[in-house]
């Protein structure tokens, strides 16, 4: 009789060692940047739809301020529209953000680790107010963050009208 490992208990503490390890480490944040581009690139595609002839641009500023809005909403379940925690609607976040112009919002929330951008079209394009907001022309900036937990899944887009674009000026 030789004294070799009995490769079945082998195999089950492997596997017990390496479920303890994925359970033990941290929770690594993923990489959503080729879902917040897929946002752009669909929200595009809708105001052309719609008429607009203006290629919508990424602001960081309304960036930042998506970014907020998807981490308090992400962060506190009772969430799940315009207003954060703390009271503020999407204007104060982009002017917390330095972003000088009208602003617009939407929320998509998956309650699922994952939302992909079906999902996030699903939610949008047939909702009249949110496909308002995407099909306003004056819109031509757009800030998208989208972050994921075990138990939801948010994306938030910022819409932004540059305060030039509001207000034309004038000659005197």
């Amino acid at each position: 009789m030789t004294n070799q490992p009995n490769p079945t208990l082998t195999g089950a503490v492997a596997m017990l060692f390496a479920a303890t390890s994925v359970l033990a480490a941290p929770w690594a944040h993923a990489d959503n940047k080729r879902l917040n581009d897929g946002v752009v690139i669909n929200v595009g595609t809708m105001q052309k739809q719609a008429g607009c002839d203006t290629d919508i641009r990424v602001n960081p500023k309304l960036r930042l301020a998506a970014e907020w809005h998807t981490r308090d909403v992400l962060h506190n379940r009772h969430l799940n529209g315009p207003i954060g925690s703390d009271g503020s609607t999407p204007q104060d976040r982009a002017n917390a953000a330095g972003y000088r112009g009208r602003v617009g919002q939407t929320v998509a929330i998956n309650p699922a680790l994952a939302i992909n951008n079906m999902d996030v079209l699903r939610q949008w394009y047939y909702n009249p107010e949110t496909k308002a907001i995407i099909e306003d022309c004056a819109f031509t900036e757009i800030g998208v963050w989208s972050e994921n937990s075990l138990h939801r899944s948010v994306v938030v887009a910022v819409y932004g009208a540059p305060e030039a674009a509001q207000w034309p000026q004038t000659e005197h």
